[in-house]
């Protein structure tokens, strides 16, 4: 069966608009498309591919566990599962790990948790959400009042209630706004598709006395800024900061859909049996590979490789932005960056990214004003060079237009 772009328009629900090149065939940080051409990914399927396309050991582990044993339930255990969630607790604060099929279902499980917690803990009043604005925490019912953009939440009724939000790194407002009452924040600890905002210092500490202060959870949503993403396996770790719940997905698969939220055993013994479950959750398949990017990416030399493919991007970007003034500052950490437009460009991300694409390269926008890169964590610095030197020639049409 023939297909091409113009099969979606006539087959796909319209909540997309895909580029109009499809491609079929990916290696590394190179793409190609049904024509043949080849595309630079510094998209990473929105922070997902972690290792690029096709990395041998990844496709060495899919066909091994491929031959053994796809989906059991969780009516039994499996042997991948288990050991990755020995690692996952031995790499980091947690005790405990439940497993899920994406971003989205790790937060439903932790704002879950967190209010099952509060209840048997201290009562039905203490059910307070605390969350900030411009946040992303998924796109399920819970998951989107909880993001802090009205955009995904709103026109579809009633919402889930005693959700509340403040500006992010606005700690006497946060501060103003937490109380006894208060059962958990959640908060991203670099926000992803709120414009790559990094918080303040002072701001995520402050957050966290706070949360102990008034005995409320501290929920981290790590599934865009983990997994070796800013250079540490996991953000907090960068921060000084040690969060109560923590959730991950995008790049633990490497492109495999799975999700994971890590707490203690203190908190997790609140979801009994019965209390949440998922189908596939912790399927054998998709916990084979993600412990095969677990063993690669939680190395020396690919998180410390992180930050000098940061520091190779930053340069080549203030060149760039040397010759045509478009940006007013790059933020983010490590192989999670945005590029932010300054007030000439306004609002103008999507014609960046559409311009990039002419030029073949995969890239994205984090908002109307950021244009965003999360490659590969293992790009090689040559295709960063070459990427960017499309980049500088979709940025060049625009400002010379």
């Amino acid at each position: 069966m023939n297909v091409d772009r113009s099969t979606f328009d006539d087959v796909m629900v319209p909540n997309y608009n895909p580029a109009k090149m499809v491609p079929v065939r990916g290696e590394g940080s190179r793409v190609w498309d049904q024509d043949g051409a080849e595309y630079i990914d510094f998209a990473g399927g929105i922070a997902v591919n972690a290792l690029g396309h096709c990395h041998p050991e990844l496709v060495k582990a899919l066909n091994e566990q491929g031959s053994k044993l796809w989906h059991l339930s969780n009516v039994f255990t499996n042997e991948p599962a288990m050991r990755l969630a020995s690692k996952l607790t031995s790499a980091t604060f947690a005790d405990r790990v439940y497993f899920a099929n994406s971003g989205a279902e790790a937060n439903e499980a932790a704002l879950k948790l967190a209010r099952r917690w509060a209840l048997d803990e201290h009562g039905e009043q203490k059910n307070q959400i605390i969350a900030f604005n411009r946040g992303f925490h998924g796109r399920t019912f819970f998951t989107v009042t909880v993001g802090g953009q009205a955009a995904y939440s709103d026109g579809f009724g009633p919402k889930p209630g005693a959700v509340e939000h403040c500006d992010y790194n606005d700690l006497a407002a946060f501060e103003a706004m937490i109380s006894d009452k208060t059962c958990a924040v959640m908060m991203e600890p670099l926000q992803g598709e709120g414009g790559i905002i990094p918080p303040d210092a002072d701001f995520v500490r402050g957050v966290r006395e706070l949360c102990d202060k008034h005995n409320a959870l501290l929920i981290f949503d790590e599934v865009q800024s983990g997994v070796g993403r800013t250079g540490h396996l996991y953000a907090y770790m960068g921060l000084g900061v040690t969060p109560d719940i923590l959730t991950t997905a995008k790049s633990l698969g490497g492109g495999f859909p799975v999700g994971a939220m890590l707490t203690t055993t203190d908190i997790a013994q609140h979801l009994k049996p019965g209390t949440h479950g998922s189908t596939y959750g912790g399927n054998p398949l998709a916990c084979a590979i993600a412990e095969r990017v677990l063993d690669i990416v939680n190395t020396p030399e690919v998180l410390e490789g992180v930050l000098n493919k940061e520091a190779l991007f930053r340069e080549h970007l203030e060149q760039i932005n040397a010759k045509y003034k478009v940006f007013s500052e790059v933020r983010g950490k490590g192989m999670l960056l945005g590029c932010a437009l300054n007030d000439d460009y306004e609002g103008r991300a999507k014609e960046f990214m559409a311009a990039a694409t002419e030029e073949n390269l995969m890239c994205l926008v984090a908002g109307a004003n950021v244009i965003r890169f999360a490659p590969s964590l293992v790009i090689p610095d040559e295709d960063i060079k070459e990427g960017l030197a499309r980049f500088e020639r979709a940025v060049a049409k625009i400002a010379n237009a």
